[in-house]
This record gives C-alpha cells, structure tokens and sequence, in this order.
C-alpha cells in the first residue's frame, strides 16, 4: 500500500474543500472496496477523507411517501431496520443478503451505489423503486445515476448525502448469488408504486439497467405469466469465469418471473 495523508472532515463543507484541496483525493465510507483496492496497488490516492464523522450521514427516517437513508448508514442498519422493513421489506431483504456478516456492517448505502460495482445489489433496488439520489449539491433521478462499468453520474468532488426511495404498493427483490462472494451474477428487482411498475437488472450487465419490455407486459397484467413470451438478449451482457452472457439472458427472465411471485404473496 502506497503512503497518503488521512484526513477526518466534521462537516460536509470541510469534505468538499478537502477534496477540492489536491489530485487523486478519494472519499472514504466503508471501505469495503477501496480498502482491497489500495492493499493491493490498484489505486493510489493522496489523500482519503473520511466521512464517517459528519452527523447525520447514517440515519434513516420516514418523510411522506419516502424512506430516507443517509449515505454512512450500514447494510446492516437496513436489513435490520423496522421502519425500512416495514415500509419496503423488499429493501431490506436486499440489504441483508450483501456479502457476509462482516461486510454488511461496515459496508455502506452511499459507499455501494458511487462505486457502481456491475454487480452490486443496491444500484437494482435504486432503479427498482425509482428512488433519488441526494449529494450535496443536487437530487439526481436513479434512472440518471448508473452511467457505465464503475461510473456514475457524480462529480470528481460530489458527495452522495442520502437515498429517497418511494415507498412502493408491492416489490421483491431476487438474485442467483456467487456462493463466495454472495455478489450477483444476476439479480432482479420489481416493484409497483408512485414511479409505476419498473423491472430493474443488477450483475448481468457492465451497470444496473431496467427491462421497458418486461415493465410494459407487467403493465397489462402483474402476473409471472405476462413475461413467458418475453426473452432478453445476451447482446452487451457480461462473460465471465461464473457465467457466460446467453446464461445470464436466461437468468433474468427467471429471476423476473420469481420476483413478480415473491411481490404478489
């Protein structure tokens, strides 16, 4: 691991003037990533800044028709939450079913969906639910968030502060798990709520992305057997050592229909 300065802001401003201070500064929040990533000389940062000291970065509240999560709040946090579990339980099914016991208390919200891991669970239950992304500047629409493999729709020097996920009328979240890394190799997410019916895909391609077809079938009629005539093209999907693109195609459409049941019972 490289040497770098260690900064510990208390404030949001101080984070932002720190990151704006020099090159190459990264953020800081669970660490579940860039942790490994420096350990192993696959990045070099000047500086980290830590935002685990800034108040009200990991709470969760209730205002509306929304769940409101900080950005610092743990996958534990939400598995384990009663408003979450009791207002989206398909969010904290999701939440809880990140990576092992270790990682989901110290992995963070904010921490999963800037990294825009390909196959992250988060990135699906944001587009699922059609939720928002607050930073310190701006909301950005999750439908504009996920832009590419590890790419995001933030600013170099952008903090992610908190989620508005919209509370949905029904949804389910399923994903066929790596058994090692309980990453997905596929997952889905379906919901019917404020933002309609949305049918979003995790671990299948270079970044989460929803399914309009499968979203228009369920339109018609909310029902597994709406998404029998449908298939996804393996076109742009991902091969690797787990799976190749035409099995993760394949995935998806039984994942969908699996959710769809699980969103009915």
């Amino acid at each position: 691991m490289h040497s770098f300065s260690y900064f510990r802001p208390a404030s949001i401003t101080e984070a932002t003037n720190l990151l704006a201070g020099g090159e190459d500064r990264k953020l800081l929040a669970g660490g579940q990533t860039l942790l490994p990533t420096l350990k192993q000389r696959l990045a070099h940062p000047t500086a980290l800044v830590d935002l685990k000291s800034i108040p009200g970065f990991a709470t969760i509240r209730h205002e509306a028709d929304v769940v409101v999560i900080g950005a610092l709040t743990r996958h534990a946090e939400v598995a384990a939450s009663e408003l979450v579990t009791g207002a989206i339980p398909a969010l904290a099914k999701l939440a809880g079913g990140i990576g092992d016991v270790q990682v989901r208390n110290r992995g963070t919200l904010g921490g999963s969906i800037a990294n825009s891991d390909p196959a992250a669970d988060y990135p699906a239950g944001l587009l699922g639910l059609g939720a928002t992304i607050g930073t310190d500047r701006r909301a950005i629409p999750a439908d504009d968030f996920f832009t590419g493999l590890f790419e995001t729709a933030l600013q170099p020097d952008e903090i992610v502060t908190q989620v508005y996920f919209p509370i949905p009328k029904r949804a389910a979240y399923v994903k066929f798990a790596n058994q090692a890394s309980r990453y997905a190799i596929a997952g889905v997410f379906v919901s019917d709520g404020p933002a309609g019916i949305r049918v979003a895909v995790t671990g299948a391609g270079p970044h989460a992305f929803r399914l309009p077809d499968f979203e228009r079938a369920l339109e018609r009629s909310f029902a597994p057997a709406s998404l029998a005539p449908l298939t996804v093209s393996p076109d742009g999907l991902n091969t690797d050592l787990h799976a190749s693109a035409e099995y993760r195609a394949h995935l998806i459409g039984v994942l969908a229909r699996r959710a769809i049941a699980a969103a009915i019972a």
